[in-house]
Protein backbone atom coordinates (compact mmCIF):
# COMPACT_ATOMS: atom_id res chain seq x y z
CA UNK A 1 0.00 0.00 0.00
CA UNK A 2 1.38 3.65 -0.41
CA UNK A 3 1.27 5.72 2.23
CA UNK A 4 0.37 10.10 1.89
CA UNK A 5 4.01 11.72 1.74
CA UNK A 6 4.18 13.73 4.48
CA UNK A 7 7.43 15.51 3.21
CA UNK A 8 5.27 17.58 1.14
CA UNK A 9 4.35 21.22 1.90
CA UNK A 10 1.58 23.07 0.73
CA UNK A 11 4.28 25.63 -0.67
CA UNK A 12 6.78 24.64 -2.60
CA UNK A 13 9.40 27.55 -1.66
CA UNK A 14 9.11 27.88 2.58
CA UNK A 15 8.90 31.27 4.05
CA UNK A 16 8.43 32.38 0.57
CA UNK A 17 7.86 36.08 0.56
CA UNK A 18 4.55 37.68 -0.58
CA UNK A 19 5.11 41.46 -0.26
CA UNK A 20 7.87 43.53 1.33
CA UNK A 21 8.12 46.92 2.61
CA UNK A 22 12.06 48.05 2.21
CA UNK A 23 11.58 51.67 2.80
CA UNK A 24 10.27 51.22 6.53
CA UNK A 25 13.40 50.66 7.72
CA UNK A 26 14.69 54.11 5.94
CA UNK A 27 11.35 55.74 7.50
CA UNK A 28 12.02 54.30 11.23
CA UNK A 29 13.79 53.34 13.64
CA UNK A 30 12.47 49.51 14.32
CA UNK A 31 13.01 48.57 17.81
CA UNK A 32 11.52 45.37 18.21
CA UNK A 33 9.90 42.80 15.53
CA UNK A 34 6.83 40.74 15.90
CA UNK A 35 5.50 38.02 14.05
CA UNK A 36 1.55 37.68 13.54
CA UNK A 37 -0.97 35.85 11.98
CA UNK A 38 -3.76 37.69 8.94
CA UNK A 39 -7.49 36.45 8.70
CA UNK A 40 -7.35 36.35 4.76
CA UNK A 41 -10.33 35.05 2.48
CA UNK A 42 -9.11 32.43 -0.06
CA UNK A 43 -9.12 35.26 -2.62
CA UNK A 44 -6.27 37.75 -1.14
CA UNK A 45 -4.70 34.10 -0.58
CA UNK A 46 -4.57 33.44 -4.15
CA UNK A 47 -3.60 36.94 -4.87
CA UNK A 48 -0.67 36.82 -2.34
CA UNK A 49 0.84 34.07 -3.56
CA UNK A 50 0.98 35.82 -7.04
CA UNK A 51 2.95 38.31 -5.20
CA UNK A 52 0.63 40.91 -5.68
CA UNK A 53 0.12 42.95 -2.54
CA UNK A 54 1.71 46.48 -1.25
CA UNK A 55 2.20 46.91 1.97
CA UNK A 56 4.15 50.30 2.11
CA UNK A 57 1.37 52.39 2.59
CA UNK A 58 0.03 50.50 5.21
CA UNK A 59 0.11 50.22 9.21
CA UNK A 60 -1.42 48.63 12.03
CA UNK A 61 -3.25 49.55 14.87
CA UNK A 62 -5.46 48.84 18.21
CA UNK A 63 -8.86 48.90 18.28
CA UNK A 64 -11.21 46.96 20.80
CA UNK A 65 -8.34 45.26 22.11
CA UNK A 66 -7.67 44.02 18.34
CA UNK A 67 -5.35 44.25 15.73
CA UNK A 68 -5.80 45.49 12.54
CA UNK A 69 -4.03 45.99 9.41
CA UNK A 70 -5.11 49.07 8.12
CA UNK A 71 -4.57 50.55 3.92
CA UNK A 72 -2.68 47.11 2.82
CA UNK A 73 -3.63 46.95 -1.09
CA UNK A 74 -3.61 43.55 -2.28
CA UNK A 75 -5.59 43.39 -5.46
CA UNK A 76 -8.88 41.35 -6.55
CA UNK A 77 -7.77 37.97 -7.95
CA UNK A 78 -7.96 37.96 -11.15
CA UNK A 79 -9.73 34.55 -11.82
CA UNK A 80 -12.06 35.34 -8.73
CA UNK A 81 -15.85 35.79 -9.37
CA UNK A 82 -18.45 37.94 -7.55
CA UNK A 83 -17.80 36.66 -4.07
CA UNK A 84 -13.79 38.74 -4.46
CA UNK A 85 -12.82 40.50 -1.68
CA UNK A 86 -12.44 44.28 -1.31
CA UNK A 87 -8.56 45.40 -2.29
CA UNK A 88 -7.98 47.82 0.58
CA UNK A 89 -10.38 46.15 3.46
CA UNK A 90 -8.75 46.35 6.98
CA UNK A 91 -7.37 42.88 7.98
CA UNK A 92 -7.42 41.01 11.56
CA UNK A 93 -4.37 40.34 12.72
CA UNK A 94 -3.78 37.26 15.13
CA UNK A 95 -1.84 37.84 18.19
CA UNK A 96 -1.67 36.89 21.57
CA UNK A 97 -3.82 39.31 24.23
CA UNK A 98 -0.45 40.42 26.10
CA UNK A 99 1.57 40.89 22.74
CA UNK A 100 -1.59 43.21 21.42
CA UNK A 101 -1.99 44.89 25.15
CA UNK A 102 1.65 45.43 25.05
CA UNK A 103 1.68 47.22 21.52
CA UNK A 104 -0.90 49.24 22.10
CA UNK A 105 0.51 50.48 24.98
CA UNK A 106 3.59 51.55 23.54
CA UNK A 107 1.93 53.30 20.64
CA UNK A 108 -0.58 54.66 22.48
CA UNK A 109 2.28 55.60 25.46
CA UNK A 110 5.57 56.22 23.94
CA UNK A 111 4.42 57.37 20.39
CA UNK A 112 5.42 54.28 18.50
CA UNK A 113 4.17 53.06 14.88
CA UNK A 114 3.75 49.72 13.89
CA UNK A 115 5.06 49.32 10.50
CA UNK A 116 4.37 46.41 8.41
CA UNK A 117 7.63 44.97 7.03
CA UNK A 118 6.63 42.08 5.23
CA UNK A 119 3.85 39.38 4.49
CA UNK A 120 5.00 35.38 3.88
CA UNK A 121 3.99 32.09 3.27
CA UNK A 122 5.18 29.91 5.96
CA UNK A 123 5.88 26.00 5.44
CA UNK A 124 2.63 24.68 6.25
CA UNK A 125 1.39 27.44 4.06
CA UNK A 126 0.09 30.21 6.13
CA UNK A 127 0.50 33.53 5.74
CA UNK A 128 2.16 35.51 7.96
CA UNK A 129 2.92 39.02 8.83
CA UNK A 130 5.95 40.56 10.26
CA UNK A 131 5.28 43.55 12.33
CA UNK A 132 7.90 46.62 13.38
CA UNK A 133 7.68 48.51 16.61
CA UNK A 134 9.60 51.71 15.60
CA UNK A 135 9.07 55.16 15.83
CA UNK A 136 9.69 57.96 12.55
CA UNK A 137 13.08 59.16 11.37
CA UNK A 138 13.66 62.74 10.74
CA UNK A 139 16.05 64.15 7.76
CA UNK A 140 19.22 64.55 10.16
CA UNK A 141 19.14 60.68 11.09
CA UNK A 142 18.01 59.04 7.11
CA UNK A 143 21.12 61.41 6.55
CA UNK A 144 23.40 60.21 8.80
CA UNK A 145 22.08 56.84 7.67
CA UNK A 146 23.33 57.04 4.32
CA UNK A 147 26.65 58.49 5.21
CA UNK A 148 27.02 55.27 7.35
CA UNK A 149 26.30 52.98 4.64
CA UNK A 150 28.72 54.65 2.47
CA UNK A 151 31.31 55.04 4.81
CA UNK A 152 30.85 51.09 5.17
CA UNK A 153 31.61 50.71 1.31
CA UNK A 154 34.32 52.49 1.04
CA UNK A 155 35.59 50.40 4.33
CA UNK A 156 34.50 47.29 2.36
CA UNK A 157 36.26 48.65 -0.81
CA UNK A 158 39.55 49.64 1.24
CA UNK A 159 39.97 46.63 2.55
CA UNK A 160 39.57 44.14 -0.18
CA UNK A 161 42.31 46.00 -2.16
CA UNK A 162 44.97 45.88 0.41
CA UNK A 163 44.24 42.03 0.58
Amino acid sequence: MAGKNKNKSKSTLPNRVAADNRKARHLYHIESEYEAGIALTGTEVKSLRNGEANIRESYAEEKNGELWLVNAHIPEFSHGNRFNHEPRRPRKLLMHRREINRLGGAVQRQGYTLVPLKIYFTERGRAKILIGLGKGKNVRDKREDVKQRDWDRQKSRLLKEMS
